[in-house]
């Protein structure tokens, strides 16, 4: 995804109760401060894959009606209606839904989207979510606003356990000079400030793009010229022609036809043999599945041999977190 915002500085002196009122009042601010949906009569459409899956974590699918075409996780969504893209939602789609609540990642189409969808009388709730934190408090206001509090307290212990096995994992390991890439026509990577950045750090790497923003477009040249141990291959099905997020990974790993490519044959990584393609859109994805996406890091970073349990999907709550809502609008045949 581009650039949402940063958190903030991990050196900052603030204390700890301080920082996390502060958290939570960015939170309120991108959700509105509205009392919380009741669960049975909520009907939640989300335009990302993240809150998508989000929404189901918690135990809170049933009030799904509606999605982006790039949500398809888990399998159940895809029955779905479709409402767009990531960056081109239909508010005349949307509106037929008769939501309660649009959900989504704070993407390209931007404020606007909010303006117009609050202006028919949706509430909307389009969290930052460049950081751990930040995804954690997404689930939590999720949970608030959907009456499914117990099932985001799940999902979030689930992210806490799964980072701090990771964390005992690479504990003493080298660390890794690493470039995780999530296209290559033209080149675009993980930079600081994004939630990537931070799985990179926490897995025991050292992000090699270390300035540009959270997701900046580089040359070969300048990829030549950082010269990373490693090369991470987010790339497969990363479509910026439509508009999607240049963060989904569903097909082929372009990189692995660019070997023998000018330029890209010149990269160390590229010779020696250390090109890792990312195996689960975990990692791509800052939502419940974002601890999975990282044990899925370290394995790419230090080697499938390094102890970690197997990657599971997030737990659904009580409720029924896979469990659908009828997709036409309440009333309608």
């Amino acid at each position: 995804m581009f650039p949402r915002g940063a958190a903030l500085p991990r050196g900052a002196a603030l204390p700890r109760r301080a920082a996390l009122a502060a958290l939570a009042a960015v939170a309120l601010a991108a959700c509105g401060r509205r009392a919380p949906e009741a669960r049975g009569g909520a009907r939640v459409v989300s335009l990302s894959p993240s809150t998508t899956e989000a929404v189901c974590a918690i135990g809170a699918g049933a009030a799904l009606v509606g999605r982006s075409r790039h949500c398809d996780h888990p399998p159940e969504v895809l029955r779905l209606p479709s409402v767009g893209g990531y960056a081109d939602p239909s508010i005349e789609a949307i509106i037929a839904l008769s939501p309660t609540l649009v959900v989504g990642a704070r993407g390209p189409a931007g404020p606007a989207l909010e303006e117009a969808l609050r202006g028919h009388g949706i509430a909307t709730c389009f969290p930052e979510t460049e950081s751990l934190a930040q995804i954690e408090e997404m689930l939590a206001e999720l949970g608030r606003r959907l009456d499914a509090a117990p099932g985001a307290e799940q999902a979030i212990a689930r992210i806490r356990a799964r980072r701090q096995e990771v964390e005992q994992a690479v504990k003493g390991r080298p660390r890794v000079r690493v470039a995780l890439l999530f296209d290559t026509s033209p080149i675009f990577a993980a930079g600081p400030g994004s939630f990537a950045d931070e799985l990179l750090r926490l897995a025991g790497g050292e992000n090699a793009i270390a300035r540009g923003g959270a997701y900046p477009s580089i040359s070969v040249e300048h990829l030549l010229a950082l010269d990373p141990d490693v090369l991470l291959d987010g790339t497969a099905g990363a479509d910026g022609a439509d508009g999607a997020d240049p963060t989904r990974t569903q097909g082929a790993p372009r990189l692995a036809v660019l070997r023998d490519a000018p330029g890209w044959r010149s990269l160390r990584a590229v010779r020696e043999g250390r090109v890792r393609p990312l195996r689960t859109d975990a990692v791509l994805r800052p939502g419940p599945r974002i601890g999975d996406g990282l044990a899925e890091v370290a394995r790419a970073l230090h080697g499938d041999a390094l102890s970690l349990s197997g990657a599971a999907a997030a737990p659904a709550a009580r409720g029924g977190g896979a469990g659908l809502a009828p997709s036409s609008p309440a009333g309608a045949p």
